[in-house]
């Protein structure tokens, strides 16, 4: 003992300042070499234990001129040498109890911490082995740095182990991953304060350890692996290896931000970034594959799929859960594919899909005209013939090709409507030159009406289509709209054939018996007429209105014809006045007849009254007034079908007629389709 006597008494009562003291006794005890004749540690404690229990309680209690030790120790200014040597003790004591109490722990009591998975713990005791052995005067520290790596070996694995299965851990063994997080995070702390305690420059061989680098590297194997497991998703039906791994890494990564978001994100401090670096991660390694698959030879149907994630279900999809949607908005992963590589697809599809398109189209045509030639009757569906399978395969193939690339994106869509807008009316071409050929060379087909009623029935699906789904400035509308006009026309010609040529030689006799008999002439034409319009009832409606509306222009135009033959000229007013009312009388019949039919065509009932009037009237004025009225309604009525009408009244002087004449102009102007009755007459 005498030997620190010198250190202790240094200052003026023996001690100058307790915690250095404290600190020197401490070095020479971590250092037995220095006083080998001398007690050890341990005796000191026990004997000074036993002075301690003889003293009274008041002995340390501090007195004015008393002064207290770092360590809790006391001394008296006015005590002696003798006390001066209790107090040294006293100091001794206590600086050995703080020594026993701080003593750095066992490799032992780490490698229990971990096997009790306590790593947060173990990570701090491992960070107080690792200093206590820096200093290297511990006294009786037997572990070497060597030791303390091979736990932190065990300590990595063990924390690394649980990060890398954090995805499935958060939901069932938060607590072990919350012990991996803390010491993962003790670790990047203890980093951080050797970073800011040395300089730059000094590098000490196992510090920083720079785990949060490990962790990265840790989460992008987590990822990768997860993404490449394709087995836990279930196959589906029909999908192609490359839509099962498309599905497959989408729905992995979905489930797997969202355990992120919910449930990872909030054990970590804000400077990880965990949701921005796994979605990152994740994206990277989806959008790694999915330029691998574009750069390779994809069938069709793959080369739609990944154009599908890339531009609708992968942005979309991702977003419907409200809290990874709010996430990923901060993150802005971007697209899955380079820009030049989706526009290569883009391409890609599009000129497959027109083709495919184009090509079904075709063969449809084909199926439809070998239909024609069978000796079958078509179809009936509510009392219509029918051949809807060309026209509902037709319609079904572009709307379904528009929506599935419409489902790509909007201008993919965009783009296809465009260029199937092209193929409809080339097709419908096809189809008219293929309905004109059978109709030419097929008349003795035991079911021509049927199949050419079936046929004009097809057209309606094509025009309601065309009418609701393409735009009125749109060439391709008004092509598509021409050609079905054709179709049904050329459709309608041949139906209405055999009873104009059956009323031509009826007509004749209106003539032939100068208008006498003339009801009786009417009814006949009405009676072969309706045994007709009852085979046109297999058209859809607006087809058979249509039809009946062609003959009710046509039983006006052939009775007008008549009346411009010049077959008959009546002088007296009496004569006169008797055919009026016989023509009165049949277009009321005429009228009467069609309207009961069907027919909507009222611009028509007018035509022959307003004739009939003419003859009657006798009034140079009046005729001028009903001629104008006549000419407002029918514009296309010229001055040679008024002469020729006006034959009839043979009491007008030359200066008469060529004053009722001048009222009617020659016109060149246009008339609408349905005001059209006199234009196509022509007289003799």
């Amino acid at each position: 003992m005498m030997k620190m006597l010198p250190f202790f008494q240094s200052g003026p009562i023996g001690i100058r300042n307790g915690s250095e003291g404290c600190i020197g006794a401490n070095r020479q005890l971590e250092n037995p070499s220095t006083s080998v004749a001398e007690p050890s540690g341990d005796e000191i404690w026990s004997k000074d234990q036993e002075k301690m229990s003889e003293r009274p309680e008041g002995a340390c209690r501090p007195s004015r001129a008393s002064s207290i030790t770092s360590n809790g120790s006391c001394t008296s200014a006015g005590d002696s040498l003798e006390k001066g040597k209790k107090g040294i003790k006293g100091i001794l004591t206590s600086a050995l109890k703080k020594m026993k109490k701080t003593k750095p722990p066992s490799v032992k009591q780490v490698m229990d911490l971990l096997e009790e998975h306590k790593l947060f713990d173990a990570a701090q005791h491992l960070i107080v082995l690792e200093k206590s052995l820096s200093t290297k005067n511990e006294e009786g520290l037997n572990t070497s740095q060597q030791d303390i790596e091979s736990v932190y070996e065990i300590l990595k694995h063990k924390v690394f182990s649980i990060l890398k299965d954090s995805i499935l851990l958060a939901k069932t063994n938060p607590e072990l991953l919350q012990q991996a997080v803390e010491a993962l995070k003790e670790q990047e702390k203890e980093d951080q304060n050797y970073t800011s305690e040395n300089p730059p420059d000094q590098n000490l061989q196992f510090r920083p350890r720079k785990w949060k680098d490990l962790w990265m590297a840790t989460v992008k194997e987590s990822v990768e692996t997860r993404m490449k497991d394709t087995s836990r998703t279930p196959r589906t039906e029909n999908l192609s290896t490359v839509g099962q791994n498309l599905l497959h890494m989408g729905k992995t990564m979905k489930e797997d931000l969202t355990v992120v978001v919910k449930y990872i994100k909030q054990l970590y401090p804000p400077e990880f970034n965990v949701f921005s670096t796994y979605a990152e991660l994740y994206h990277n390694y989806f959008a790694s594959q999915a330029k691998k698959n574009a750069e390779s030879y994809l069938e069709d149907k793959d080369i739609y799929l990944l154009l599908s994630w890339v531009h609708n279900i992968y942005p979309k999809d991702m977003r419907k859960d409200q809290a990874l949607a709010e996430e990923l908005e901060k993150v802005k992963l971007g697209s899955l594919l380079p820009s030049n590589l989706s526009e290569e697809l883009e391409k890609k599809y599009l000129d497959s899909e027109e083709a495919t398109i184009k090509s079904s189209l075709s063969k449809c045509l084909d199926k439809e005209i070998q239909r024609w030639k069978e000796d079958k009757e078509p179809e009936k569906l509510n009392g219509h013939f029918q051949s809807e399978l060309l026209a509902i395969f037709v319609i079904q193939s572009i709307y379904s090709g528009q929506k599935r690339a419409e489902d790509i994106s909007a201008a993919v869509g965009e783009e296809l409507l465009h260029r199937l807008s092209k193929e409809l009316p080339a097709f419908l071409r096809s189809y008219k030159d293929a309905f004109e050929d059978f109709k030419e060379k097929s008349k003795k087909h035991r079911y021509y009406k049927p199949i050419l009623i079936a046929n004009i029935n097809n057209c309606w699906n094509f025009r309601d289509y065309t009418e609701k789904n393409m735009p009125e400035k749109d060439d391709n509308k008004a092509s598509i709209l021409s050609t079905l006009s054709d179709i049904e026309n050329s459709g309608f010609d041949v139906l209405l054939q055999q009873l104009f040529a059956q009323l031509k030689p009826m007509y004749k006799k209106f003539t032939e018996n100068k208008w006498d008999s003339s009801s009786e002439i009417m009814n006949e034409i009405i009676k072969t007429t309706s045994k007709h319009i009852s085979d046109f009832r297999t058209l859809k409606d607006p087809f058979y209105h249509a039809i009946v509306e062609k003959i009710h222009a046509r039983l006006v135009k052939e009775y007008i014809v008549r009346l411009l033959k010049r077959k008959v000229s009546l002088k007296t007013p009496a004569q006169q006045q008797n055919l009026a009312q016989n023509i009165s009388k049949n277009a009321a019949d005429l009228e009467a007849f069609c309207t009961s039919n069907g027919s909507q065509a009222k611009w028509l009932n007018s035509a022959l009254p307003k004739l009939a009037e003419i003859i009657r009237l006798q009034d140079l004025g009046a005729i001028k007034i009903e001629v104008a009225t006549l000419a407002t309604t029918y514009p296309d009525i010229r001055k040679r079908h008024l002469e020729a009408f006006l034959y009839i009244k043979a009491n007008l002087s030359r200066s008469e007629l060529k004053s009722i004449l001048g009222y009617l102009a020659d016109s060149t102007a246009s008339t609408t389709p349905g005001a059209s009755l006199f234009c196509s007459i022509n007289v003799s």
